[in-house]
């Protein structure tokens, strides 16, 4: 990629010296690693905090999505959250995907597997052929709205008839005309909370 790095490349290009961070995920303090080229290396970002403190827990069982894990705040959130369910984390940036593991592993959380999205969806295909239970995410809106929306189509087309998915996106972004395009692709959409310039939409088949 030339030009300026972002977060959701696929092979970052800036050091991948790491550091630790202690942070709250619904109400539990972990200390985790986190490095530069992934998406909020240095915090919690204000997107994922308002997504992790207006959702209710995940299904007990089953399988359960974080769509664009980063270094695993959501991961970590849902697998401490439901430690009976599998968790799917998906990235496309392989760093992230190391610090995501690495994470859940240094905190015990044996019921998370990270993979690249085209290895996640194979590997679903296999585990969850009924659709998955839950995703929730924090989705690359700069990617750009039409890659945005077949990233989304892509992967609500696996949730279970009784899925769910919650998406956080920033208000100024585009929360409200992405709620108003999930409605025209047949999907029931309730904003769930608005919150610090976000939107936390539950999304359901």
């Amino acid at each position: 990629m030339t030009g300026q790095q972002h977060y959701f490349s696929d092979e970052p290009v800036s050091s991948a010296e790491t550091r630790p961070l202690q942070v709250r995920l619904r109400g539990a303090e972990v200390t985790v690693e986190v490095a530069r080229g992934v998406f909020a290396a240095d915090r919690l970002d204000v997107g994922t905090r308002v997504l992790l403190d207006a959702v209710d827990d995940p299904p007990q069982a089953g399988t359960l999505v974080d769509l664009g894990c980063g270094w695993g705040p959501v991961t970590l959130a849902m697998a401490q959250a439901a430690p009976s369910a599998f968790v799917v984390a998906v990235d496309v940036n392989p760093r992230a995907r190391e610090l995501t593991a690495r994470n859940a592993a240094a905190l015990g959380l044996d019921n998370v597997t990270v993979l690249a999205p085209q290895d996640a969806l194979a590997h679903l295909d296999e585990t969850a052929p009924g659709g998955v239970d839950e995703i929730w995410s924090n989705p690359p809106i700069r990617i750009g709205k039409g890659p945005l929306h077949e990233l989304l189509a892509q992967w609500l087309g696996r949730l279970a008839p009784s899925g769910r998915a919650e998406l956080v996106v920033q208000r100024n972004l585009g929360a409200d005309s992405l709620h108003r395009w999930l409605q025209s692709e047949g999907y029931a959409v309730e904003r769930l909370a608005s919150s610090k310039g976000y939107r936390v939409l539950t999304v359901r088949r």
